[in-house]
């Protein structure tokens, strides 16, 4: 299989494919902010659609609590193949009855965690996010979901810390923090703020993976993947889907992007 070259994600120690997997219509479809409404995939679906992308050589699945089935879903399939792929998810928010709810105190970080290992059917969960509300700044200035984290990470229940905000600065305050190894950050043609974080987080050896690089849909993907793809420090671009094809067509053009001008600068070995 001719794939694109992996691509470090800061200082986690980890290298992943250009294109991640995003799990989150595998396993919600209300209050969704896509253009168009979509089914969720039936078991059968859901579990040809996940072999699907570690068989194209996609190794990076994103879920989270929030995703409704999704994590349940990935730890049925996925559990026997867990070495093939970096697996990420999230705390802070759930999604209960429709609605999503947003808890970071200590007491409810753990729980969350305790739910998502379970759930995905592994003892290790290789990066976990801070899945913020949009308040930011005062998530990491209370201190207690990355304190909780923190000693999450040393107990060896997860790999690396990251930090999915909303914000330019909640973003510059998870990288001034120490502690956050990655951040997750919405970044596309329509809406460019926070390349000044990608470029920061780059600086400082931290991570970046970018989320809604399509614009939910808006996009296409031939000029949105090689746009998101082009900042150093970008390792992957994490796309939604509930087809192979799909998938595959966006990952031949990510290999084709980071093939651009001969070797990847941010490729792994």
């Amino acid at each position: 299989m001719d794939l694109a070259p992996r691509r470090i994600l800061g200082r986690t120690g980890l290298s992943v494919s250009p294109i991640g997997f995003g799990g989150f219509k595998i396993g919600r479809n209300q209050g969704i902010k896509y253009d168009s409404a979509y089914d969720l995939p039936s078991e059968e679906a859901a579990e040809i659609l996940l072999n699907a992308v570690l068989d194209l050589g996609i190794d990076l699945v994103d879920t989270a609590p929030a995703y409704g089935l999704s994590e349940e879903r990935i730890g049925r399939t996925l559990a026997t193949r867990r070495s093939e792929f970096t697996l990420t998810s999230k705390v802070g928010e759930t999604w209960k009855d429709g609605v999503g709810h947003f808890d970071f105190s200590a007491t409810a970080i753990d729980a969350s965690l305790d739910r998502s290992l379970r759930r995905l059917r592994t003892d290790r969960i290789d990066v976990v996010f801070v899945h913020s509300d949009g308040n930011d700044l005062e998530i990491i200035e209370r201190g207690d979901t990355l304190d909780t984290l923190v000693r999450r990470r040393d107990a060896g229940d997860i790999g690396a810390i990251g930090f999915s905000g909303k914000t330019v600065p909640g973003h510059q305050a998870a990288i001034a923090t120490g502690v956050v190894d990655c951040l997750m950050v919405e970044y596309h043609s329509m809406d460019e703020s926070q390349r000044v974080i990608i470029d920061q987080a780059a600086a400082a050896d931290i991570g970046v993976l970018v989320k809604k690089g399509l614009a939910s849909g808006r996009l296409r993907p031939e000029e949105a993947i090689p746009h998101c793809l082009t900042p150093i420090g970008v390792a992957s671009v994490v796309i939604g889907s509930l087809t192979p094809g799909h998938l595959a067509s966006n990952l031949d053009i990510a290999r084709r992007a980071c093939g651009q001008g001969g070797r990847d600068p941010q490729a792994g070995s």
